[in-house]
């Protein structure tokens, strides 16, 4: 397939009830409105293309540019790839859902999460946690150093509540994989969640969310899930 095949497709199988849903996330035109279910089959068919990834991406259309993280080559992605997608990141699902979860497949994701996470810059930053939330969950306990996850639980617990709304969100998140999935720290996680205690989520002009990575946490203890990684992070 070709970059008018997939444009042309995503367009034919557009809804304006998903694209509503999109926009009130944070989206904005140039998008379709296609369910995630329904551009996997797309991306199946093209399977890893990165010079169509790029033509894709750069559109700035939300759904081509979802599309685009599904058939990226990241290990053939430079730091300065990664800086050019998350530039064009413009809201969460796209920083946290494409940008991070394409990063978690390089070999240089922890390098440019750190980066992210030091950056001060909302999406960046969220992008960053995101992307150490999707690591954790797949890769094995012994690829990370258990005093840097260590380190970045104490930065969580001193500075989640005074950080931006979707930094805060993928923070918690953080808090929750590690309690979940990363066995060497999950006590200290549990311990962090439980004084970090309810995060307050500010949604514009809805009503604030709150969550709890310790509910969250003790959720998994009861079910029996803690150390639970999942098989991909790209689906």
């Amino acid at each position: 397939m070709n970059f008018d095949m997939v444009m042309q497709e995503l367009e034919a199988l557009g809804k304006e009830r998903t694209k509503k849903i999109y926009i009130s996330n944070g989206a904005h035109e140039p998008l379709f409105g296609v369910a995630t279910g329904a551009m996997k089959p797309i991306a199946k068919k093209i399977k890893i293309n990165q010079p169509l990834a790029e033509e894709l991406y750069a559109t700035g259309n939300y759904d081509a540019m979802y599309v685009a993280g599904i058939i990226a080559d990241p290990k053939g992605m430079t730091e300065s790839d990664f800086d050019r997608w998350i530039d064009s990141a413009y809201f969460y699902m796209l920083s946290d859902y494409v940008v991070a979860v394409t990063l978690a497949e390089a070999d240089i994701a922890q390098e440019v999460a750190d980066k992210w996470i030091a950056s001060g810059e909302e999406l960046r930053m969220s992008a960053g946690w995101s992307c150490y939330c999707w690591l954790l969950g797949n890769r094995k306990d012994d690829e990370f150093s258990e005093s840097k996850i260590a380190n970045m639980l104490e930065l969580v617990k001193n500075t989640i509540h005074d950080s931006p709304e979707r930094t805060k969100s993928a923070m918690n998140n953080f808090l929750y994989t590690v309690g979940f999935s990363y066995l060497p720290l999950h006590e200290k996680a549990l311990e962090t969640a439980k004084e970090v205690g309810p995060v307050e989520i500010k949604r514009g002009n809805k009503k604030s969310s709150f969550v709890n990575a310790y509910e969250s946490i003790q959720k998994e203890v009861d079910r029996g899930k803690i150390g639970f990684k999942r098989k991909y992070v790209r689906c």
